[in-house]
């Protein structure tokens, strides 16, 4: 993200900014790798590839703001493998980590572990620190620390519905578990953040988190995410959840969280006003369907419609509900950006 870039970004979370709404949108290797020409693992594997297809999106876009950028990623598996879970990388098909017990009991016994040393965490870390060079010699920097949220690495170390269950079953070692792994988030955050001072961002993102009722939401969710998004003192506090965004929408200003994207089918007027005005909105076309599936028309249809639906467009950025999914063209972004700026 360039300076200009992060200046934008800064008015919108602060409600400041004037005119048109920009546009952004969560780019990583479900959508980049392919747009970029080249399989999944060949991005995921090579610093060079991952650097050039990084580039290739930000040169061909420029009025985009991609988000966090230059996003260091393995797809689900960097937290979940520093629990020791397997993972597995096929060719060309999105990574994915396994479970690494089968009870909420065990669960709970879990180490925390080092993200200096554990995982792929470190390797995150090599390859931004490797081509941190070449990145601010593009114009742009590192802003953004990155994790996945604390009920969505519980999701994977004991699989969704063991640890849904859990959460009834065994409240107080289900409060251990995401103690452990808050733990860990905190520690994961502060070593991105004091490895590159130049971070003034955090990203978190928890799907899990629209799975619970409105109370478990409090009890189980609500009191981890405020931790792990307060693990940094950052200007950006931004949460991705594109499940039951709702369910947590009223509690993001108490969290902490400043800028939310959500999912396409919750009506961009009722999140603003379930979440109050302290939050920005990342959102919300059709991902698949529109973006991804849709021909251009289409696209310029839904963004007119989405910015019809809204009374201000203070504290909004235009995307769609959720990460870029893949197969977007390069002629469906264009259609967006278009139809933003009329």
């Amino acid at each position: 993200m360039t300076q200009e870039q992060w200046n934008t970004l800064l008015a919108v979370v602060d409600g400041a900014h004037a005119g048109p709404p920009p546009v952004g949108f969560i780019i990583d290797s479900p959508w980049l790798p392919n747009w970029a020409g080249m399989s999944i693992l060949d991005y995921l594997s090579s610093e060079s590839r991952w650097f050039e297809a990084n580039l290739q999106a930000v040169e061909r876009f420029p009025d985009v703001l991609f988000l966090p950028g230059f996003w260091a990623e393995y797809g689900m598996c960097t937290e979940p493998s520093a629990f020791g879970a397997k993972c597995i990388f096929p060719d060309n098909e999105f990574p994915f980590a396994e479970r690494v017990c089968d009870d909420i009991a065990r669960a709970a016994a879990l180490p925390k572990p080092t993200p200096r040393t554990d995982g792929l965490a470190p390797f995150v870390l090599k390859r931004l620190q490797h081509l941190e060079p070449r990145i601010t010699g593009a114009g742009h920097a590192i802003r953004f620390a990155v994790a996945r949220g604390p009920l969505n690495i519980a999701g994977f170390l004991l699989g969704n519905t063991e640890f849904l269950l859990g959460l009834k079953m065994d409240p107080d070692a289900s409060h251990g578990f995401l103690n452990t792994i808050t733990a860990y988030l905190e520690d994961w955050l502060k070593l991105q953040a004091a490895t590159f001072p130049g971070i003034d961002g955090v990203l978190i993102l928890d799907d899990l988190a629209g799975f619970v009722g409105p109370d478990d939401f409090v009890e189980f969710a609500k009191p981890y995410l405020r931790r792990t998004v307060e693990a940094i003192d950052a200007r950006v506090r931004f949460f991705h959840n594109d499940a039951e965004g709702l369910i947590c929408a009223p509690h993001l200003a108490d969290i902490g969280i400043n800028l939310f994207n959500f999912s396409h089918t919750h009506p961009l007027q009722a999140m603003r006003e379930a979440v109050g005005k302290d939050v920005a909105l990342l959102g919300n076309i059709p991902p698949r369907d529109v973006l991804a599936q849709g021909a251009p028309g289409q696209v310029r249809q839904s963004v007119h419609e989405i910015l019809e639906s809204v009374e201000d467009t203070r504290g909004l950025i235009l995307s769609c509900g959720g990460g870029m999914p893949p197969g977007v063209p390069a002629g469906n972004i264009d259609a967006f950006l278009a139809a933003a700026a009329q």
